[in-house]
């Protein structure tokens, strides 16, 4: 791929399985037993067996080998296998490593998962407790001794200049994507929400985390595990469920790109390595915003989703509140991150994939092409997605 020119990958490959298991706050099992069984859930809904997979691929954060649970699923010899680094940036990467496999013909059918006990285990929102000294790791030491601890305290920066520069409030800007994410979790029986709407006072009542951010502006956080299956659109034909075709996959780092922390750019409203992703996309899709029917956008944190809407043209910088207070594009059908399990945005993808079958607790009408994106303020990764034809 070119940052450049439009690539060749899109419309070769897709995905034809998706499985996960519950979404908990403390699952009771092991990190590698929520990965065999989302796996063996996602082969089975593709209609197809362990013996059939060739290829692997997860994230660089994760406790589950690729051969460990390849033993664990009964699966036989593998001939591709990866990781994606960068935690939530991962996750349409995996995907779109997934498609590279398949589109090269190293493998024929590739797994891709994610599984944590990410709230009765280890919690990523405590923040840099203890690391392994990394030449990354320098860009987080100019801002560990201020307090900067935690991802909320990383976006906050972003957010509070978000405001500054468009003259809005926490309860103006942030507070509709959150009551969006928590209306869609409702109506979702899978979610961990589900049943349980907020409203934009409840919104603003909720405590501060790290201001401007309020607690129903941060993710949850979730033990579970998802798993999708990938394969060629010839192949995928042939199998029970409508494939959801991969129209475009890309990855996208920006200039002066830190983990979190590019505190350093000319301006903090945007997200630069969102937009990389979002030309690449437009680029080789030959899609434009007016052509999505669904975007699932990942809301680790409530005002990254107004920056990417932003960043992929929906709409002008600063414009983005309004947008999606007025449903001017269906958003996290799920509940998202906010509201369905934080599974580092697989889950999203798997919405995606409902979407595209009608199978979505909060389906939206003919939805035919939906834009899925990955974790934001860290090198990242995105997807389109569209049916079959």
């Amino acid at each position: 791929m070119s940052v450049r020119a439009r690539d060749s990958l899109g419309g070769r490959a897709a995905v034809v399985g998706i499985g996960a298991t519950e979404f908990s706050k403390d699952s009771g099992r092991s990190e590698l037993r929520l990965a065999a069984e989302a796996v063996r859930a996602a082969l089975d809904d593709a209609g197809l067996t362990p013996a059939d997979v060739d290829g692997l691929v997860t994230f660089t954060m994760d406790t589950s080998p690729e051969i460990t649970v390849a033993q664990a699923c009964g699966m036989g010899e593998l001939s591709f296998f990866s990781r994606v680094h960068y935690g939530g940036g991962a996750a349409c990467a995996t995907v779109q490593q997934a498609a590279l496999a398949v589109a090269a013909g190293v493998a024929e059918v590739v797994v891709c998962y994610r599984a944590f006990n990410e709230r009765s285990g280890r919690r990523f929102g405590s923040g840099v407790t203890r690391r392994e000294p990394t030449a990354e790791g320098v860009a987080l030491g100019w801002s560990l001794p201020y307090g900067l601890l935690t991802p909320a305290s990383w976006v906050a920066m972003a957010a509070q200049r978000y405001l500054y520069t468009y003259g809005t409030t926490p309860e103006e800007a942030f507070g509709p994507v959150a009551v969006t994410a928590r209306r869609h979790a409702a109506t979702n029986p899978a979610a961990y929400f589900h049943g349980r709407p907020i409203t934009l006072a409840e919104h603003a009542a909720s405590r501060w985390i790290a201001e401007p951010l309020r607690l129903l502006d941060c993710c949850q956080e979730t033990d579970g595990g998802q798993a999708l299956v990938v394969t060629s659109v010839e192949r995928a034909r042939d199998l029970p469920k409508p494939p959801a075709v991969i129209a475009a996959a890309a990855q996208g780092a920006g200039r002066a790109q830190e983990q979190m922390t590019s505190f350093y750019r000319d301006d903090l409203t945007g997200l630069p390595e969102m937009g990389v992703v979002a030309r690449q996309l437009w680029r080789t899709s030959g899609l434009a915003p007016a052509d999505i029917d669904v975007g699932i956008l990942y809301d680790h944190f409530s005002p990254f989703v107004l920056m990417q809407l932003e960043e992929f043209g929906f709409c002008a910088p600063g414009e983005a509140a309004a947008f999606v207070a007025a449903d001017r594009l269906p958003l996290n059908t799920h509940g998202g991150q906010l509201g369905e399990a934080y599974l580092h945005g697989m889950n999203g993808i798997a919405e995606a994939v409902r979407q595209l079958r009608g199978t979505s607790p909060n389906q939206v009408p003919a939805a035919s092409r939906v834009l899925v994106t990955a974790g934001t303020g860290v090198p990242t990764s995105g997807l389109v997605l569209t049916a079959d034809g």
